[in-house]
């Protein structure tokens, strides 16, 4: 018996360096991180950060497992995974969060919920508030009118982000 499966072809990055800067990934990927990094890092897919790596960044990612040290503001779209060996400085936005026994999680947790009001999309987003209402009054940015004010479904908007719709 013979299957006919079609493989998909996955992008992996595996950094065991010392680097500075910012890395943005606009496709999807599977990125590794074993060395030190300091920067910003925005990547799409997967992002692990190994047990022997030290991060000092803002980190957004869609799923970010952590089993090193990192220290910064981290954001997860889809969920972070803290492993026992994990030693995490900072504030954490995820949508979905695992703590394994054994990991060190120091600082604010804000949990992504499905949906955000204004102030809580220009935290996500770092504009004004203003701003963020300015879209939603033109119609630049996918909003739900709720009463009075605005509501936005997080994966909506980050599909508007992607498109690169922003400020347009």
């Amino acid at each position: 018996m013979a299957f006919n499966k079609k493989k998909v072809e996955e992008k992996v990055l595996d950094v065991d360096a010392a680097m500075q800067g910012t890395l943005s990934f606009k496709d999807p990927v599977n990125l590794k991180i074993n060395g030190r990094f300091e920067g910003n890092l925005e990547t799409k897919g997967s992002l692990t950060i190994g047990s022997t790596a030290i991060v000092i960044a803002d980190i957004k990612g869609d799923i970010i497992v952590i089993a090193g040290k990192v220290k910064g503001k981290v954001t997860a779209r889809e969920k972070l995974i803290l492993l026992s060996s994990a030693i995490l400085e900072g504030e954490i936005s995820p949508t979905r969060l695992t703590v394994a026994d054994g990991a060190i999680l120091e600082g604010k947790c804000s949990m992504l919920a499905d949906f955000l009001n204004v102030e809580e999309l220009a935290r996500y987003l770092e504009v004004e508030s203003i701003s963020i209402n300015e879209w939603a009054d033109a119609g630049k940015i996918p909003a739900i009118k709720d009463g009075n004010s605005w509501k936005f479904e997080r994966k909506s908007v980050d599909s508007w982000i992607a498109s690169g719709k922003v400020g347009k």
